[in-house]
């Protein structure tokens, strides 16, 4: 297992390094590498291949748990209509479509086609929201509907996995695992609920009091983990469970360091599972039915553009590029349609040729995602002309510019924010001692609670926007560790520094800054004044 993980680095790390040369994203070389290593180490029937799937899932849930922190009760709340309405109809009609298809025009068993249709609803989670959310989209217009249907294809796995449940066992009870389920949500939303709304806060508040990073990060890891494991105890998937966990955990102050704590842990095991993506592929059934696939992936992506295009324009407020691109978003099949197609399989509910090239045409369309998320603009182009509605969808994400972002909120800090504020500028400002950021919190400061060392805190401040970036730090340590992140953000001509003495000046200099002042020399500039 330790040779196939060394392998498996080594390959991803070089295939990564070649593709960002040519500006492709590090997910195609996740894919490339699974199907590399599954061939080298004969992986397709292992137990090692069914394990680091057991690990690789964690990634969806880390990045369902990251989003949740995007979206608290309330913006769940306003998002009804794309969740409940849109998604709903997108998984039903979409279904209902490819079974007809399926049934009629393939003459595929009728359990075959049913859990086909099922798993080509289905569109990737893993790949869409990470895209969108690093790249802003997910507070647009299009990006709040492919977020809403997402989240409705997240719940859908539990009815979806009922059914199959049911198919492979004709004896067993559809009102008894109704009930089950039924059971399950009434006690999951009880527990989430006390949770979030007497013992989260406070919890909280007794960690950051320790001042221990460690602590901090643990307590991240063990709410996520255990919110995902007591979902799928009760009969949910793990990402839902986190996904509301995320949500509860916006509601509190804390919820813009929790996500940079946990970004690294997401992304890596991100990584792990488009490597188990890339190990279902089977180059000889791959080249024996090429022709099938292809047919099937046009068809497929065809039939959702359609559906999606057409749902989303029932919504006055979606313009028809906003359409147009929540369509060429959502068209792929997701990476839960590998989950049911293998309980499927597993369970004899799909017969042998289709299984494998469905799963194959899952793999092809989720390579190919990356490279649509990454042209939306210029694949809506095709279809219809910039619309004058799209500019005003992307103001909310592009208002906040030109700003001051004030990194430490001490005396000094103070000092320069009091200024701001008089000269009518607007500031975000970054603190993580609590006691600060508490301080800010009571005058009604712009305040973010975080680590300003961490890259994700300071794109929350829209640093790279800033028309300054302040850093008034007194710890010397934690100052070099904040200006070394900060260079791979902002030119240093955008940065100015407070230093304590002229001995720290000239590291600073070295590293490329140059707005620095000296507070030492500053204050024996005054004391001449006075000789």
């Amino acid at each position: 297992m330790l040779g196939i993980i060394v392998t498996a680095l080594f390959i991803s790390l070089l295939l990564n390094i070649i593709l960002k040369k040519f500006g492709l994203p590090t997910i195609i070389g996740y894919i490339l590498t699974g199907t590399i290593i599954s061939h080298l180490f004969d992986l397709h029937n292992a137990t090692d291949n069914f394990q680091l799937k057991e690990v690789a899932e964690f990634g969806i849930v880390f990045l369902m748990f990251t989003i949740g922190l995007e979206f608290s009760i309330k913006h769940l709340k306003e998002m009804k209509y794309e969740v409940l309405v849109v998604g709903s109809a997108q998984i039903l009609i979409t279904a209902l479509v490819v079974f007809i298809f399926g049934y009629y025009v393939f003459q595929m068993h009728e359990y075959s086609a049913l859990v086909i249709s099922m798993a080509v609803a289905m569109s990737s989670t893993a790949i869409v929201l990470k895209t969108f959310n690093e790249t802003g989209e997910i507070n647009k217009q299009y990006g709040k509907n492919a977020l809403g249907i997402l989240i409705m294809q997240d719940i859908a796995v539990i009815p979806i996995l009922i059914i199959i449940g049911v198919l492979s066992s004709p004896d067993s009870s559809l009102e008894k695992i109704v009930t089950g389920i039924a059971i399950g949500i009434l006690i999951l939303v009880v527990v989430l609920y006390v949770i979030g709304k007497y013992l989260l806060e406070p919890f909280f508040t007794q960690i950051i009091r320790t001042h221990s990073d460690e602590l901090f990060i643990g307590s991240i890891l063990f709410l996520a983990i255990a919110a995902s494991y007591g979902a799928h105890f009760l009969g949910f998937s793990y990402s839902l469970g986190a996904f509301v966990a995320g949500m509860l955990i916006a509601e509190t102050k804390y919820k813009h360091q929790a996500e940079a704590d946990l970004v690294p842990f997401r992304d890596l095991l991100l990584g792990v599972f488009f490597i188990t993506v890339g190990m279902q592929i089977k180059f000889d059934i791959m080249f024996e039915y090429a022709h099938i696939i292809v047919f099937l992936l046009v068809a497929i992506m065809l039939i959702k553009f359609i559906i999606i295009f057409l749902i989303t324009r029932l919504n006055k407020t979606n313009n028809r590029r906003t359409s147009i691109k929540t369509a060429f978003s959502l068209i792929q099949i997701g990476e839960f349609a590998l989950a049911i197609l293998e309980l499927a399989r597993a369970n004899s509910l799909v017969q042998a040729p289709y299984g494998q090239v469905i799963i194959i045409a899952v793999v092809i369309s989720m390579m190919i995602t990356p490279f649509i998320l990454n042209n939306l603009s210029t694949l809506a182009d095709f279809l219809i002309k910039h619309d004058t509605d799209e500019a005003q969808e992307s103001m909310f994400s592009s208002s906040i510019h030109d700003h001051v972002v004030v990194l430490g909120y001490g005396e000094f800090g103070q000092n320069i924010v009091e200024k701001l504020k008089n000269d009518g500028e607007f500031y975000i400002i970054v603190e993580n001692n609590p006691d600060m950021f508490h301080m800010a919190q009571t005058k009604h400061e712009s305040v973010i609670y975080g680590n300003a060392a961490n890259r994700e805190i300071l794109r929350k401040a829209f640093i790279q926007r800033a028309k300054k970036i302040i850093i008034a730090i007194d710890n010397a340590k934690k100052l070099q560790l904040v200006c070394q992140m900060i260079q791979r953000v902002v030119h240093s001509d955008k940065v100015i520094i407070k230093i304590h003495s002229i001995k720290e000046k000239q590291t600073l200099l070295d590293m490329g800054f140059k707005n620095i002042i000296v507070e030492n020399e500053e204050t024996s500039k005054e004391i001449l004044n006075y000789i």
